[in-house]
């Protein structure tokens, strides 16, 4: 009778056991993978922006785990959309916690990424954004788990701005944003670096409001203050209409913008309007093996081209996969170490990070629209 009881005991045992398993593996927890979530925008309007990030974490993992993957496990990509949007990325953030990441390439948007910032700060998760350049993600020193693979607007808004008067002789220039946390940090880098410089003026600051269905208000008061110039801070869908309105009123002004603009999304809707525009944007990596063998793995896996930050998005996944194999683990401190301390080569070059988070090395050029397509300034 003992004996039978006990069989018993540890049939129920058993059976608990497996229960659990199926369980976890219910909901996605696998044991054997090292889950690495992507935020961003992957539906909506500035899903341009987000996609080509999923598809670069995609690859990466998938040549990684072609070598074996990371600490005997594969590496899985665990995508979660949030449409650049604050209030849903505090949501998507939560989610992929709940998913057991170890690390997070994203999110896309300034915006977005500082909503969803201290909720993976207080779970230890690292960060790594290819796209979200608000200069204090890093330089305020909030954020230790914050990293990011491009330049911040500090240096952006000053890049546009010394372009608009060293190189196009601009005098008085219109600063517009959009209000945002990336838009209007933009434009105020840009306003302050004109203003110290003492060779040009801002005739106009102001924001505009997302989503209206034109921007003439603000070409009147462009006009009236007698600007030889433009300068925006935002996104493709404003500056369209912006560019556009341009156009409608015969007012030719040079219009420069940041890397929010700097897409195909801006030719397809503003056409022949985007003609001659400015924007700046990540460095070109045309010259770099790594990015070109990437591209060429995406148009092999996807038949499709690179897009908005597809080599930022390729590097935070390779710098996390370097940094997990060079740590030796997934624990927070050893892999934030090993984000510091160790150099990766990636995408957009041989890669480290500051003890701010921010990627040494990496920087903004300037492009123009000519022929329907962005070309960078020489």
């Amino acid at each position: 009778m003992k004996q039978a009881v006990a069989g018993g005991n540890k049939l129920v045992m058993v059976l608990a056991v497996a229960m659990l398993g199926v369980a976890l593996c219910g909901t996605g927890f696998a044991a054997d993978t090292i889950r690495i979530g992507v935020g961003g925008a992957h539906t909506g309007d500035l899903a341009n922006y987000g996609l080509p990030t999923v598809k670069a974490a995609q690859l990466v993992a998938k040549e990684v785990n072609a070598k074996g993957g990371l600490l005997g496990k594969q590496v899985e990509i665990v995508p979660q959309d949030e449409q650049c949007k604050p209030e849903q990325a505090t949501n998507a953030a939560t989610k992929l916690l709940s998913e057991k990441v170890v690390a997070v390439i994203g999110h896309i948007c300034s915006g977005a990424t500082k909503a969803a910032l201290p909720i993976y700060k207080d779970a230890k998760i690292p960060v790594m954004s290819p796209s979200a350049t608000a200069t204090p993600l890093t330089q305020s020193g909030d954020y230790p788990n914050f990293f990011r693979t491009i330049s911040y607007d500090a240096i952006q808004g000053k890049v546009s701005a010394e372009f608009a008067v060293s190189k196009l002789g601009l005098k008085k220039i219109a600063v517009i944003h959009d209000k945002g946390e990336y838009g209007k940090g933009y434009a105020e880098f840009a306003k302050n670096t004109i203003e110290k410089g003492g060779k040009a003026k801002v005739a106009l600051f102001e924001g505009i409001t997302p989503g209206e269905p034109d921007y003439e208000a603000i070409l009147l008061k462009v006009k009236q203050v007698g600007a030889d110039g433009i300068v925006f801070g935002g996104y493709h869908p404003e500056a369209s209409k912006l560019v556009m309105g341009l156009a409608k009123k015969k007012m030719k002004l040079p219009f420069i913008s940041d890397d929010g603009v700097n897409g195909d999304d801006i030719l397809k809707i503003a056409g022949p309007a985007a003609e001659g525009i400015y924007a700046s944007g990540p460095e070109e990596y045309s010259a770099n093996p790594v990015y070109n063998q990437a591209v060429a793995q995406l148009k092999k896996e996807f038949n499709t081209e690179p897009g908005m930050f597809f080599a930022q998005g390729y590097a935070a996944a390779q710098a996390l996969t370097n940094a997990i194999a060079k740590a030796g683990s997934t624990d927070y401190e050893a892999l934030t170490k090993a984000l510091r301390s160790e150099t990766a080569d990636t995408a957009v070059g041989k890669i480290k990070f500051d003890e701010k988070g921010d990627a040494i090395g990496v920087g903004f050029s300037i492009y123009q629209v000519k022929g329907g397509k962005w070309v960078i300034v020489k």
